[in-house]
């Protein structure tokens, strides 16, 4: 019997520490695995670092260093860089402790850098401590933000979401922006939760769209908004402001879509 709960006890010992070890990630190094095109899979983890899906620093080693608008083209030149992510990614239970960036607009180059996803991105059940800076992201394929938790600045912004998407059960603590984001396939905001500001000005939702049981604590901006398909607002709550000017849900006013639903 005492052998016995010996090789229980040691058993445990052995699955404690590989939990251990498993616990912190560097960032620098699921950068180095994308580069090197591993899918990344992480679960229940903390990754340290910047995460930096632009690869930033890379791309400044082989850009000239200052590029201006030039006389001959009015200006109208193109200082944005991209870079695509063509692996699965998926994070799981994860906390970033420092910035996850997929938009990054660096002042001293004059050059924006910007990521999209060309496979699966997966940030589900995640703690973002720092940035969430996904603004003008493509997603061409099944993504998930659901159960996250944005505790600082966040965007989406221009983003695109081509396939499935959901942030349902998501918190946002500080003000978040949707603002000119288009989604394809239906979404979920359902029972998420926004502390702050949230906008969705010009935002496009084609197949649909979720805030059930959403609670937004403060403003919410809604304006030029366009919906097409399920519109679904049962038990929404606004604690201040809606602004719905020129709003369309299925060619209709959203005060006349929400009255016709009474």
């Amino acid at each position: 019997m005492k052998n016995k709960i010996t090789l229980i006890s040691l058993s445990f010992l052995l699955i404690s520490l590989v939990a251990f070890s498993q616990k912190k990630v560097e960032a620098s190094k699921i950068m180095q695995d994308i580069k090197a095109g591993k899918s990344i899979s992480i679960k229940d983890a903390t990754i340290l670092g910047v995460l930096d899906f632009t690869y930033m620093n890379n791309a400044l080693e082989k850009l000239p260093n200052k590029k201006k608008s030039s006389w001959w083209n009015g200006g109208n030149s193109d200082n944005t860089i991209k870079k695509l992510i063509d692996v699965k990614i998926s994070f799981i239970n994860c906390t970033f402790r420092d910035d996850v960036l997929a938009y990054i607009p660096h002042e001293d180059s004059g050059y924006t850098f910007i990521a999209s996803f060309e496979d699966t991105a997966i940030f589900k059940g995640c703690n973002f401590k720092g940035k969430a800076m996904f603004k003008y992201s493509r997603f061409e394929r099944d993504s998930d933000f659901s159960g996250s938790f944005f505790d600082d600045d966040s965007t989406f912004k221009y983003a695109k979401f081509d396939k499935k998407i959901s942030f349902s059960n998501t918190t946002f603590d500080k003000t978040s922006t949707f603002k000119y984001a288009k989604f394809s396939r239906y979404v979920s905001f359902s029972n998420a939760v926004f502390k702050d500001s949230a906008i969705f000005k010009y935002t496009q939702f084609s197949d649909g769209v979720s805030f059930k049981n959403t609670n937004f604590e403060e403003d919410l901006n809604i304006k030029y908004m366009n919906v097409s398909g399920d519109f679904d607002i049962s038990n929404m709550n606004v604690e201040y402001d809606i602004d719905s000017k020129y709003t369309k849900i299925n060619g209709k006013s959203f005060s006349k879509y929400v009255i016709e639903k009474k």
